[in-house]
């Protein structure tokens, strides 16, 4: 199947971004040089720089060129809010499908993540939240048991993990990355994208007062991007 040329210039943006080749901030190739890159029309490379903007990866600014956007900027304002919550406030209506709830042995990085020995038992979930019956996030999260013992036995159609988690394990620090990535075709399928489209990947670790309850992956389309931070919240 051919790529269609837009696509391609959309790729290869993303591509520079992920590997450090064009840093935040930095100014990308305009739509003159890609065009004459891609052997393509001024207005393909618009599409692959507008839609690239839309979806937050890119910043444009009238007279001075189109820049690489600041997803890794860290923001002590950012709040860890319910996705339900969230759904609600915009008057959607929210809904989850549980794809995987299981324990699991973990490997090293998981192990590290969570501070737990290599092989010892964790529990790992991962879910579609919806917004109006569309996907808008895949959670992919691994719960330290020992302080969140009946993390398995939850309904997570009904309450989610943050819910879940917040009750048994109040939160007290939260540790935030964001990145743009290219969803692989099992993400994809999860978010029923109908073709490869940027999505944003928020990497998070929560902490109770008695260490340390989740790491979890959480990924929206493009359009729906949070900046990270380092939190610590209030007793």
């Amino acid at each position: 199947m051919t790529i269609p040329k837009f696509a391609q210039i959309k790729q290869f943006i993303v591509n520079n971004i992920r590997s450090g080749a064009w840093l935040e901030n930095q100014r990308v190739a305009s739509e003159n040089e890609l065009a004459e890159q891609f052997s393509v029309s001024r207005m393909t490379a618009r599409r692959a720089l507008s839609e690239l903007t839309e979806a937050g990866i890119l910043t444009r600014s009238q007279g001075l060129g189109t820049f690489v956007a600041s997803f890794k900027s860290q923001s002590s304002l950012l709040e860890i809010k319910n996705i339900a919550d969230e759904v609600k406030a915009r008057n959607g209506n929210y809904s989850c499908t549980v794809l995987v709830l299981e324990s699991i042995s973990a490997v090293a990085p998981i192990a590290i993540a969570l501070g737990v020995e290599v092989d010892s038992v964790v529990y790992r979930s991962v879910l579609v939240h919806n917004e109006n019956e569309q996907p808008l996030q895949v959670e992919e999260r691994f719960v330290n048991p020992a302080l969140a013992t009946s993390y398995l036995q939850q309904d997570f159609t009904a309450l989610t993990p943050h819910e879940y988690l917040s009750s048994v394990a109040p939160l007290t620090e939260a540790r935030h990355t964001v990145e743009a990535i290219m969803p692989n075709s099992e993400m994809c399928q999860w978010l029923n994208l109908y073709h490869e489209e940027p999505c944003l990947q928020v990497i998070r670790r929560t902490w109770s007062s008695s260490g340390i309850v989740s790491f979890a992956r959480l990924v929206s389309p493009g359009s729906k991007y949070r900046l990270g931070g380092h939190l610590t919240f209030k007793k």
